[in-house]
């Protein structure tokens, strides 16, 4: 993806060209490993970041190596991951995830020869997993550039305050649709923008 032809599409959208020249691109490197990358979402989930981030390290320290390989998480006991602070059920979520990596061959799956809604349909069919998770797979470990995360609460809320937006529930999400539609397709750059934004409370 060129960025610099990203933005200058994006630029023609006169309410987020401001928030393009105050808010800095956060840089972060794909890194395609969607197994890996599934797991610690399913153990950040209602959590906050740090305490995630103390239990996604102690559950890798199960592992040889550090890391979860699916064929030694699918035979742990739920004992064993409830010791390093897990629930019941993100313990199962988790050996689901293992399961379904095996029986795909998810670590070798070829996922560049697939649509964003493609694997969206696949993933979602894990027990555990839902479209949110998955348009973040998309987004931050494949790298693509055109998912628009409707339901995304920084999102909504930066665009509602970004729009003036006063609609609920799904016309909320319509108008956020109607609104991202010139966008394509460089949906997931205008949500990294308005994430940014959002975070950093950048005004004008």
């Amino acid at each position: 993806m060129e960025l610099d032809h990203a933005l200058l599409h994006l630029k023609k959208d006169d309410k987020l060209r401001p928030v393009i020249e105050k808010a800095i691109f956060p840089q972060f490197n794909p890194t395609g490993n969607v197994y890996f990358e599934l797991l610690d979402s399913v153990v950040s989930q209602q959590l906050s970041t740090k305490v995630a981030r103390i239990i996604f390290n102690r559950f890798c320290t199960i592992f040889p190596d550090n890391y979860p390989r699916p064929e030694l998480l699918a035979q742990l006991q739920p004992e064993q991951l409830r010791q390093v602070g897990l629930s019941g059920q993100k313990a199962s979520y988790l050996q689901n995830i293992a399961t379904f990596a095996l029986t795909n061959q998810l670590e070798h799956y070829p996922w560049s020869q697939k649509s964003d809604e493609e694997i969206i349909q696949f993933l979602t069919s894990i027990k555990g997993v839902g479209r949110w998770t998955v348009q973040m797979m998309l987004m931050f470990t494949l790298g693509r550039p055109d998912v628009f995360p409707t339901d995304d609460l920084g999102i909504r809320q930066a665009m509602v305050a970004l729009y003036g937006l006063k609609s609920k529930g799904s016309l909320l999400k319509k108008d956020m649709e109607i609104i991202a539609e010139p966008w394509k397709p460089y949906r997931s750059v205008a949500s990294w923008y308005l994430w940014r934004w959002k975070e950093n409370k950048i005004v004008f």
